[in-house]
């Protein structure tokens, strides 16, 4: 995709350059940052910058591109891999510098920092500005929305139901491994009224990204809150550990390839009810299409069709997905009797970040919807308890803490009128 291509996309055509360069900010500093920083870097007609808020980050990653550019390791397979060179033009703590001009927002951050970032760029943020949260956990446009206040109307957000790659830095402001890619991923863009903005400009994203994985469209936004994949940490994690009692285990127990018929099921009946929230709702409001929402084995046999070698079960899926091979249960390293030992860590992202920014999200639409939840509610209720938070009181989202969310109600959204009218 040439300068003038890259420029249709965009109504600030008076900020490219001669060239048609695009101008893109990536805030955050960890593997998905430096991951999405190198990647951009390399493609010609864009520039890149790179926003961290994080201690001395800016400092470092500054520091690091005096003495030599950016390598990304890039693994297409085991006998394929190729190392980039490139280099952000520019990376700071500045919101203001950071954004000046810019046309995409990339935030590759933690859901539970996107507030921070969200509120530090909004008074730099231009008109027809695109904010891709990447990905963007549920809630992400509810919170976008808020943030940018009026300005809203005159921007466009997006969103992914999750990383496209697997990555990880092994050199801060250096070198990151890009060690495989999905190869499809779902995507929904939410419009400002007033913006001049499209859903082609997922094409430029496309673009920035290579050949893999291959953007699909969602219809709405909604849908893509119920496609996060936040779904999946959390009943593994009630499954395993709901009935621990402080024992200390001797080694770290596989995660996905551990997966049992009881955490499957409950994997299974969260999805459920998730797909038929998106049934009612698709029943409730016409002319809205919610077949995206799908059942999470459909999801895997989709996404990692040529990773997953059985694909008869969701258990099976889950085990023989090369993907997950050797992951292991967060767990925290203790001593005990003169040996050391681990314990489970519960305030890891995959409780921390995925009930408040995921699994109470789509608990928040389905109460919306009427849908009944029974499932969601029980893993919300466990996990609560880990975090030492109240956000759900019987069946209903109004405990003491729900402010700390991103369920719809936080945001004034009671009816599913309210949802589409955002």
């Amino acid at each position: 995709m040439d300068g003038r291509k890259l420029s249709r996309h965009f109504s600030r055509a008076e900020d490219l350059d001669s060239e048609g360069t695009l101008k893109i900010l990536v805030c955050g500093g960890g593997n998905g940052a430096h991951c999405m920083a190198a990647l951009a870097s390399s493609r010609p007609h864009v520039d890149v910058r790179v926003l961290t808020l994080y201690a001395d980050e800016a400092e470092r990653w500054t520091q690091a591109l005096k003495e030599e550019d950016m390598t990304i390791s890039i693994t297409y397979s085991e006998d394929n891999i190729e190392d980039v060179k490139s280099r952000p033009s520019l990376v700071t703590k500045d919101p203001a510098k950071a954004a000046e001009g810019i046309h995409m927002i990339f935030f590759t951050v933690p859901a539970f920092a996107h507030a921070q970032y969200l509120q530090a760029i909004a008074p730099h943020i231009l008109d027809n500005t695109l904010l891709i949260g990447l990905p963007g956990q549920a809630g992400f446009e509810f919170q976008a929305v808020k943030a940018l206040g009026d300005k809203a109307k005159q921007c466009a957000v997006a969103s992914f139901e999750s990383l496209p790659w697997a990555c990880r830095t092994l050199e801060f402001g250096r070198h990151v491994q890009l060690l495989g890619f999905k190869e499809a991923l779902g995507a929904a863009i939410l419009i400002g009224s007033k913006s001049n903005l499209t859903s082609h400009s997922l094409d430029i994203i496309q673009f920035i990204f290579g050949e893999n994985p291959v953007f699909k469209v969602i219809n709405n936004y909604v849908a893509i809150n119920l496609m996060a994949k936040s779904i999946i940490h959390p009943p593994l994690m009630y499954g395993r550990w709901r009935r621990y009692t402080d024992e200390v285990l001797h080694e770290k127990p596989l995660f996905y390839q551990g997966v049992d018929d009881e955490q499957a099921s409950l994997l299974s009946k969260v999805s459920d009810e998730v797909v038929m929230t998106a049934k009612v709702i698709e029943s409730k409001r016409k002319n809205i299409d919610m077949s995206a929402v799908i059942h999470i084995l459909d999801w895997y046999r989709e996404y990692y069709c040529h990773e997953i070698s059985d694909h008869s079960c969701l258990k099976n899926a889950m085990q023989t997905n090369k993907a997950y091979d050797g992951l292991l249960h967060p767990m925290k390293q203790v001593a005990t009797k003169g040996s050391e030992g681990f314990v489970p860590d519960f305030n890891y992202r995959y409780i921390r970040e995925d009930v408040p920014f995921g699994l109470v999200v789509m608990k928040g639409i389905a109460q919306i919807a009427g849908v009944d939840t029974p499932t969601i509610d029980i893993i919300i209720e466990w996990a609560q308890k880990q975090l030492n938070k109240e956000y759900i009181v019987g069946n209903r989202l109004n405990g003491k803490d729900i402010g700390e969310t991103r369920a719809p109600q936080v945001y004034g959204f009671e009816t599913i009128e309210d949802l589409f009218h955002i």
